[in-house]
């Protein structure tokens, strides 16, 4: 009896284990940055995978590094279309499709990282929010990185030393600041700023301190200007899901996803607090003279963008208006 027994149970196990494979779900990942190379971008996706698949609730994230999946800005149709589950995003590149985006890479928004995490909890960000699931999508963890600029002609502080520049700007509204202050644009994703500037397109850039060292911009540049105290750069690249993909998870499942994203979050904050002075001592060591600007550089460049990009946002994207005094409005 008991030896008829066992192969059933035996067969029993199996099938429970064949079940439970099949009901695994893998979902995709996608983002622009280098995969396994201390980007905190990429590490965040990492650890968003590694603990959802260890929370044991079905999902399986595969993470697509470098563009090997989806080019930078094709993610955001990719997953408002369900075809992509998750996406480490620069939510600015997708502002040709959504205008009100640009509001999260605005010139002088954001001055430092304790303002960005107030922001975080700000009306601002519920509006943001809210037209990213009305347009396909939902933010799972938010990220906001500091950036400067850099080029292989001069140091860019006040706004005359842009003049006569060709410089890849990131996103429309420093796009139009910087043409205002007598630039030429070239438009293109980070990832694409090392060949260009190595085969002449570009002379500047400016993007994110993690960029900065990822894409090894320092063999190509001689002056960096670091964020400092007066940080005209910051950009929103939150980790983001196709609203499809999180309609279709059981409580189980986004609970996990969330416990997980929490986690990515927080060690984001830690790492970006940390960029600034990595930037500064890659390029030192390579021999990149480094900058800041000056308080008064600072004023310059904010009267500019007054009178380019934030009176283009206010007088032509609905609800431009209010969405940058509620942004002010944070302190």
């Amino acid at each position: 009896m008991k030896r008829s027994i066992i192969p059933i149970l035996l067969g029993l196990a199996f099938a429970a284990g064949a079940t439970a494979a099949l009901a695994q779900t893998t979902l995709r990942a996608s983002h622009q940055f280098p995969g396994g190379q201390g980007d905190p971008r990429d590490e965040m996706v990492q650890i968003l995978a590694r603990d959802v698949e260890a929370a044991d609730v079905g999902l399986k994230i595969q993470i697509f590094p470098s563009q090997s999946l989806y080019k930078a800005a094709e993610q955001w149709g990719a997953l408002t279309r369900g075809q992509l589950d998750i996406s480490a995003f620069p939510l600015d590149y997708a502002s040709g499709r959504v205008p009100q985006f640009s509001a999260t890479l605005m010139p002088g928004l954001v001055r430092n990282l304790a303002h960005a995490e107030r922001l975080n909890e700000s009306d601002f960000m519920k509006d943001i929010k809210k037209i990213v699931e009305d347009n396909g999508a939902v933010v799972i963890a938010d990220a906001w990185l500091a950036g400067g600029f850099a080029s292989k002609k001069q140091c860019i502080t006040s706004p005359d030393t842009v003049k006569g520049q060709v410089i890849r700007a990131a996103g429309p509204a420093f796009e139009q600041m910087l043409a205002a202050a007598g630039a030429s644009i070239a438009s293109m994703p980070s990832s694409e700023v090392y060949s260009a500037m190595q085969t002449g397109v570009l002379d500047a850039a400016n993007t994110s301190n993690s960029s900065f060292v990822s894409f090894r911009l320092y063999e190509q540049v001689k002056c960096l200007t670091a964020p400092g105290d007066n940080a005209l750069w910051f950009m929103y690249e939150p980790i983001i899901m196709s609203k499809k993909t999180w309609d279709k998870l059981n409580d189980a499942q986004r609970d996990a996803i969330m416990a997980a994203a929490k986690k990515a979050e927080d060690y984001f904050n830690e790492e970006a607090r940390k960029g600034e002075q990595k930037m500064r001592d890659v390029y030192e060591k390579a021999g990149v003279e480094v900058v800041t600007m000056s308080g008064d550089d600072y004023k310059a460049w904010m009267e500019i963008a007054k009178g380019s990009s934030y009176k283009e946002f206010a007088d032509n994207v609905k609800g431009g208006e209010e969405l940058l005094q509620k942004a002010l409005a944070v302190e």
